[in-house]
């Protein structure tokens, strides 16, 4: 007022006073009257004009208002709505009290997202410059809500999910009624996007880690010495994961595929090329992981991150058998099964370009763990047969040969060979079938049984020359041309495969070791001896007889070849000794 101005000091000193107490009052309604819900918008803008016009600075009121807006926001509790607290184990049961899809909370939320959107509506004709800072506020709402999603999303189900995302989607409209320009579906749809497919990953690599508890606690059953069950268990444990855990992850996704929102209606081709890389993804990341289990490790592998892997020198041979059994299952069983399932609800998709080919190639899965299947077998025997070579060289290293006495009886190596071999035997008829029964004797070859081959030593016995040992190593190697027997044939997953093979590679190590050693008479008859009985005793534990037999022969013949004097043991005194071994061993087995 221009009088005050300039008569500020005089006479109207109390009218001025007066005056702006008058103002303030003003202001201060006018100010409650914008922040006011209960007021009208039409009344809430006539007074932001006439603060205008009183000079007061109506942008701090703005601003004031603005942050009003984002503590609304906030009191939301978006990542409270969808805590699955109470979520039920079963997805076809009603959801119970406290759950997402809980009504009186949805009703709450559904309630407090209009007022929101009044407030918004309210703030926008009030402030007519505030477009672009609204809707930068609409999509920080629909942002915040995807990440509070995502922060649950190893927690959740599917049916929890889309209740998440219904709510999502009705908030969307609501907000995109009085923010058209924030085009809210649109961005909605890309954040949906991600999350849906974060969720179908983290439940593959949930997946993952199901059967990589249940192997690695067949890793923990063996070092604590309950051998006889843990392997049985696991690998039933780990059939199980797979086949039952691969069905119903299917399952779980199938509810996306029935929802009828718009918004997952949008993504179901997506969904369907997610679920089929998801399922090529994860089966290249299980043969990743079984060679981790198994103690070697690949590029790919390392990537995993996944708790379980197991240092080289500490993993058990049981573990490995359970892997190589485990990876034939998935060929055979787990991969056709999951295949036909897909077939018939996750056929469709498209969205995946051409140039990379169809998102799940059974066929080379299959492939894959028939490969991994048969090194794992191949391992199994490696790391079996070197701990059995440990005790071979650990036999032949120590003494001298050369002035070794007299044999007694039967070497204590023998009855360790034999207890290797036994807890082989334990193993493999835990996790491997039977198997067709089919011995393979003398008889099964081509050509006679009658020749030296079948007693190497006779020729022997009527000389030590070095005559008499040309003759016996030639008639030997006559005979192994003769009869072309072959001794190393393919493994199968079979138990008399399984203990043949690993018979026949420690005969060869123990052929090897002989070979490096010089024998007097008695260290020869020793070996004799120690043959002779192995002879009776890998009867019941190899199938192929005649291989074995064979191979029992060329430690002899060798044995022969490095020997001063090979004169063998008469053969009643062979036999004596070879009777009184296998009366001791039945004598100490009812102990045992």
């Amino acid at each position: 007022m221009p009088i005050f101005k300039a008569y500020g000091e005089s006479s109207f000193q109390e009218c001025k006073r007066a005056s702006e107490e008058a103002v303030d009052v003003i202001i201060k309604n006018l100010q409650r009257k914008v922040f006011s819900d209960s007021e009208s918008i039409q009344a809430r803008a006539e007074a932001v004009m006439l603060l205008k016009q009183l000079d007061f600075p109506v942008i701090n009121l703005k601003v004031k208002l603005f942050e009003k807006l984002e503590q609304f926001l906030v009191n939301l509790h978006l990542d409270e709505l969808k805590e699955p607290t109470n979520a039920s184990a079963d997805d076809n049961e009603p959801p119970k009290e406290g759950t997402v899809l809980d009504s009186a909370s949805s009703a709450a939320h559904e309630a407090s997202i209009r007022e929101f959107v009044e407030a918004v509506r309210a703030y926008r004709a009030i402030f007519l410059d505030s477009e672009q800072q609204l809707l930068k506020l609409a999509q920080d709402f629909v942002t915040k809500h995807f990440d509070a999603t995502r922060q649950k999303i190893k927690q959740l189900r599917s049916v929890e999910l889309l209740a998440i995302l219904r709510v999502i989607w009705s908030d969307v409209l609501l907000i995109t009624e009085v923010l058209p320009e924030a085009d809210l579906p649109d961005y909605a749809l890309q954040a949906a996007r991600i999350v849906v497919k974060d969720y179908i990953n983290s439940t593959f690599k949930q997946l993952l880690l199901d059967i990589s508890d249940a192997l690695t606690k067949a890793q923990v059953g063996q070092k604590q010495g309950v051998e006889e069950y843990s392997l049985q268990v696991a690998l039933e444990a780990s059939r199980k994961a797979v086949i039952q855990g691969s069905l119903d992850v299917l399952q779980n996704f199938r509810q996306l595929l029935d929802e009828n929102s718009d918004l997952v209606l949008k993504l179901r081709d997506l969904i369907i090329d997610w679920v089929q890389e998801g399922f090529q993804n994860f089966f290249w990341a299980l043969d990743d992981h079984f060679v981790l289990l198994s103690g070697k490790s690949n590029s790919a592998s390392q990537n995993l991150n996944i708790p379980g892997s197991i240092a080289g020198d500490k993993v058990r041979a049981g573990l490995v058998l359970v892997l190589a059994q485990l990876s034939l299952f998935i060929e055979q069983i787990a991969i056709p099964r999951i295949t036909e399932e897909i077939a018939s609800s996750f056929s469709g998709g498209g969205t995946r370009g051409f140039e990379y080919g169809p998102a799940f190639v059974p066929a080379e899965t299959c492939r894959t763990f028939r490969s991994a299947g048969e090194k794992f077998l191949d391992l199994y025997i490696k790391m079996r047969t070197q701990k059995i070579s440990v005790v071979l060289k650990k036999r032949f290293t120590a003494p001298n040969w050369v002035k070794h006495k007299e044999p007694r009886e039967v070497h204590m190596f023998v009855d360790l060979l034999l207890q290797e071999l036994e807890a082989i035997g334990t193993e493999v008829k835990q996790i491997l079938p039977q198997g067709l029964h089919h011995k393979h004797r003398r008889t099964d070859s081509n050509g006679s049984t009658t020749s030296s081959r079948s007693n190497p030593y006779d020729r022997l016995g009527r000389s030590n020359t070095q005559k008499a040992r040309s003759q016996l190593l030639e008639t030997h190697l006559a005979k192994l041309f003769k009869q072309k027997m072959e001794i190393f044939t393919k493994v199968e997953h079979t138990q008399g495969s399984v203990l043949t093979t690993i018979v026949k590679l420690s005969l060869k190590s123990l052929h090897e070791f002989v070979r490096l050693q010089t024998f007097n008479r008695s260290g020869f008859q020793q070996i004799q001896l120690d043959i002779q009985f192995l002879k009776t005793a890998l009867k019941g534990i190899a199938e192929d007889e005649a291989a074995v037999d064979f191979l029992l022969d060329e430690v002899i013949v060798a044995t022969a070849e490095r020997c001063l004097d090979p004169i063998p043991l008469e053969p009643p005194i062979l036999d004596k000794l070879v009777q009184a071994k296998l009366a001791k061993n039945s004598e100490q087995s009812p102990v045992s």
